[in-house]
């Protein structure tokens, strides 16, 4: 890890933190060492599947990806570690876009079953950026619910540490550790502040994804700038969750999160 104790540095990735040293609601901070995120594990060199496996007691990789992108990308270096088990939950429906590299502006064909399906808050506002990315992160929900709760159930029930990711480590593992950080309790301010920080990491990300032909053409489409995380973008998700759920822990109930869920990964992610 570095020196702020939370970011892990890797030859083969750019966008890996710890989740732990997050300040909570009550006064506590997480735990480290039990839940990780990250970005696109395909170039993950020796010395990195060490520090991951043997040092950090990395055991489940939760990947979600799509199956697009699996099979594009094809087995990367943690599939051949007999002590890491690869748990693949993809968010999206598999009928259409297979990457979170770019929030992609949905043409006029697109806009009413956006605002139909994924932004029904949306209406003169529909094509403004913000509620444009948040319609992605709530589609994550709407689409694969089994997927959400079952990524979360890896990291509350896994034993070893646990490393969730995406293509960027950006949009899909935002959302997802948005949600663990709100069931763990972590502050707003927190959950806000770490879902930017990737921001910091924006311009390896982009160079190591534009190596791939998976991503080239998402990423050259748009201007590095609209790749950034930005701060309303995650706000506005948790405020929509907020409105018709009582929050994300109501959403999770409603589909099928327990009791004792919450109890395992409060357990592992708190003091």
């Amino acid at each position: 890890m570095n020196e702020n104790g939370r970011w892990i540095v890797l030859e083969g990735a750019v966008n890996v933190r710890d989740l732990g040293g997050l300040p909570t609601v009550d006064g506590g901070v997480t735990r480290s060492g039990q839940v990780l995120r990250g970005d696109n594990l395909q170039s993950l060199t020796p010395a990195d599947v060490n520090l991951l496996v043997a040092e950090l007691k990395l055991r489940h990789v939760i990947d979600l990806r799509s199956n697009t992108e699996v099979r594009l990308e094809g087995p990367g270096p943690l599939t051949g570690e007999a002590a890491v088990e690869i748990h693949h939950h993809t968010l999206f429906a598999e009928g259409g876009l297979f990457t979170d590299a770019a929030s992609d502006d949905p043409d006029e064909a697109e806009i009413a079953e956006l605002d139909e399906r994924a932004l029904p808050w949306a209406d003169a506002e529909r094509l403004d950026p913000e509620l444009r990315v948040t319609g992605h992160y709530y589609g994550y929900l709407r689409d694969r619910p089994d997927s959400v709760v079952a990524a979360l159930r890896v990291m509350a029930h896994g034993d070893g540490a646990a490393l969730v990711h995406c293509a960027a480590g950006k949009d899909r593992t935002g959302v997802l550790c948005a949600l663990a950080e709100e069931v763990a309790g972590v502050t707003r301010e927190a959950i806000v502040a770490d879902y930017v920080a990737t921001g910091e990491r924006i311009a390896a990300i982009l160079e190591r994804l534009r190596s791939s032909d998976t991503y080239r053409v998402d990423l050259d489409s748009k201007p590095a700038d609209s790749h950034v995380p930005r701060a309303e973008y995650i706000e506005h998700f948790l405020e929509i969750l907020d409105t018709r759920y009582g929050g994300p822990m109501g959403w999770l109930a409603e589909h099928g999160w327990t009791d004792d869920d919450t109890a395992a990964l409060r357990s592992r992610l708190r003091d």
